[in-house]
């Protein structure tokens, strides 16, 4: 019996025993199973933001950095100079035709000259000078120093250069003290372009690293001093106006005290446009002329502003104002004349009635609209792109 007893005791402690171990084994297992069914939340889902171009954003952009904007650049101006014979097609062609004639005959003849007669009319040479030279052409042709058509053209290129050799056409700035301004004057009827010419020159001085001071007296077109103002902020030269219809001696006045007191070089001056076939307005520009000599500024150039379209009206223009602007301490009306487009004149024979009538030199001419287009008038230059064949 206590075997049996005791057999009993051992087969209950070993059940027990295998079912605490079976109940520890399952209890981890089941620990083990809840653990691995957790779900972690998911990352969110970030929406790329709206993009104003359809382009794709670059992958090296943070997609929370502010896109970085490419600052402007801006190109300094550059000034080209234009050939003569690139822009002057329209004053070449008003003697193409007669110079084909004339290499087409077998020798000179009346028609020859005939040809070149109306050409150089055409061409706004005017009677005088035109005559002068087909005159001294002939006697040539008679002395048998000329003799076949290509040595008569030869004879006439070398004749109109000649004419134009010698001429003064600096623009003169005359060195003294410091508080003594240059001042520069430009007159000229209205329309000729004399607010954009005067701004031209200014940033051109200016790009040679001389001081600017701009006047606008033009006081009856408040355009003018609102355009002078433009191209004198483009440019970085100092800018005088007065009241719109105020007198214009005054603004020029101020405008050389200005520049007397901050030591400027230079002081372009704008005047109104004005006939001068009207007496009293060229009256008004005598005395815008003696002001602008007063004080501490130097007159050392007077410009009449000409457009090249206008032909022998020209001509007519600069003979009164120079005598307008003739003072008695100079006895010198104009000191020059800037011929603006004659890119687009077929009458580019004024240049020869200005200069050998008047004995007004030409120092600028207008081959464009752009700054750089405005440039100092060459006569070898000119003539060859007269005679360059298209």
């Amino acid at each position: 019996m206590e075997w049996i007893y005791l057999a009993l005791v051992v087969f209950v402690l070993v059940f027990g025993l295998g079912v605490l171990v079976l109940n520890r084994r399952r209890s981890h297992d089941l620990a083990d199973e809840r653990t691995s069914e957790i779900v972690r939340p998911p990352r969110p889902v970030v929406e790329p933001r709206p993009h104003a171009s359809s382009e794709p954003v670059d992958a090296d952009v943070e997609p929370d950095s502010e896109a970085a904007v490419e600052p402007e650049i801006v190109e300094s101006e550059v000034y080209e100079r234009p050939s003569f014979r690139s822009r002057m097609g329209k004053a070449r062609s008003a003697l193409t035709g007669a110079f084909v004639g004339i290499r087409t005959r077998a020798g000179i003849t009346d028609e020859s000259f005939d040809d070149l007669e109306e050409a150089l009319l055409r061409a706004d040479v005017g009677v005088r000078v035109t005559d002068e030279l087909l005159s001294g052409l002939r006697a040539r042709v008679k002395a048998k120093e000329i003799t076949t058509p290509d040595a008569l053209l030869d004879a006439l290129r070398v004749e109109m250069t000649g004419r134009l050799q010698g001429a003064d056409r600096e623009l003169h700035l005359v060195p003294g003290d410091a508080g003594s301004p240059n001042v520069w004057l430009f007159v000229g009827v209205n329309g000729v372009g004399k607010t954009t010419t005067i701004g031209k020159v200014g940033a051109l001085q200016r790009s040679e690293g001389r001081t600017v001071l701009m006047a606008a007296g033009d006081t009856f077109r408040a355009a003018a001093a609102e355009q002078l103002a433009a191209w004198a902020e483009r440019s970085g030269a100092e800018f005088v106006r007065g009241a719109e219809g105020g007198d214009p001696s005054s603004v020029i006045f101020d405008g050389v005290e200005r520049a007397a007191a901050r030591e400027i070089d230079l002081v372009l001056a704008d005047t109104a446009g004005r006939l001068h076939t009207k007496t009293n307005l060229m009256d008004e520009l005598r005395k815008v002329r003696r002001v602008a000599a007063k004080g501490a500024g130097r007159v050392t150039e007077v410009l009449l502003v000409i457009d090249a379209t206008t032909g022998q009206n020209g001509l007519t223009q600069a003979r009164q104002f120079g005598d307008a602007l003739i003072t008695d301490d100079t006895g010198v009306g104009l000191t020059g004349v800037v011929l603006t487009k004659l890119d687009g004149s077929a009458k580019g024979g004024i240049v020869f009635a200005i200069e050998t009538e008047l004995g007004i030199p030409v120092k600028l001419v207008g081959l464009g609209e752009t700054i750089g287009d405005l440039v100092a008038f060459d006569p070898a230059s000119f003539i060859d792109a007269l005679f360059a064949e298209q």
